[in-house]
């Protein structure tokens, strides 16, 4: 069954070629300086809610900062290759600083952290991610929390972490029955909270938004055309080499794709049932 997270959907609505050299060609990305820090904040606002209540101050997560990352770096040691400067530590510690400035976390006991959630739209699209935080209150209520590190202008990348939230609030409505009640957006270089309360008929227009893009996905794929969309977004892509806007040339497609296959399978799929049916409709 063919699989669509929210970042590989949205990286077809940034750009088709993205998402075919990262889905498709699946080339790899050295990860910057600026997602390492992000992966080490998270790590210890993962690892900040495992304390019990009382224990969980800015003092222990700053505590937690270099053995998070010691895991990291045995966990990916890729990490190693990177050139950071000094303050490396430092200004993941000040990120922390920010989440304290704006949620007490002695007051809150997620339900959820670092969870996979999945669901299948259309009978034949799996979609899945991984939510940050997951929030029950007593009444059942569900907030979902999503923390944003990242030094890229925040206005940039907007529209996407809201389009990741909604992603996530559809699986949980579709899986749980339940629309969450609050959409949370944390910046911890700035400071701010972001809320976004969806509801169910959003969500229904927002599911067939996924099931068209997922369309546009396919249609791509047998054609084997993904063409580059040229945006502002482009300073921050690892592939420009490959891309034609800046002069240069994509690989191969790849006969083996996963993605290519599921397509390849569903079309003929379809196409047998329509012989079918219009084999069952001549002998009629």
């Amino acid at each position: 069954m063919p699989t669509l997270s929210p970042s590989r959907a949205a990286d077809f609505k940034t750009c088709p070629l993205l998402y075919r050299l990262r889905s498709i060609d699946r080339l790899p990305e050295q990860p910057t300086a600026d997602q390492a820090r992000g992966t080490l904040v998270h790590a210890v606002l993962e690892r900040l809610f495992d304390l019990p209540a009382g224990q969980r101050t800015l003092t222990q997560a700053h505590d937690l900062v270099d053995p998070s990352w010691a895991a990291l770096l045995a966990e990916q040691p890729e990490l190693a290759s990177l050139e950071i400067g000094d303050d490396f530590l430092t200004s993941a510690a000040d990120l922390l600083g920010g989440y304290f400035e704006m949620e007490d976390p002695s007051r809150l006991e997620p339900a959820e952290r670092e969870t996979l959630i999945e669901a299948v739209l259309d009978d034949e699209l799996l979609i899945r991610g991984y939510i940050d935080r997951l929030d029950v209150s007593p009444a059942g209520d569900l907030r979902v929390v999503d923390y944003k590190t990242g030094g890229a202008p925040r206005e940039a990348f907007e529209a996407r972490a809201l389009f990741q939230l909604k992603f996530y609030a559809l699986v949980l409505m579709r899986t749980r029955g339940v629309v969450p009640r609050v959409l949370r957006l944390v910046y911890l270089k700035d400071r701010e909270i972001c809320d976004y309360t969806p509801d169910a008929v959003e969500l229904e227009r927002f599911e067939k938004t996924i099931v068209a893009l997922w369309r546009a996905i396919e249609q791509a794929a047998l054609a084997r055309d993904f063409r580059p969309k040229p945006s502002k977004l482009c300073g921050w892509c690892a592939h420009q080499a490959l891309c034609p806007s800046f002069g240069g040339t994509p690989p191969p497609y790849p006969v083996d794709s996963a993605v290519t296959a599921a397509v390849d399978a569903r079309t003929a799929r379809l196409a047998a049932q329509a012989k079918a049916a219009e084999d069952a409709a001549t002998v009629g």
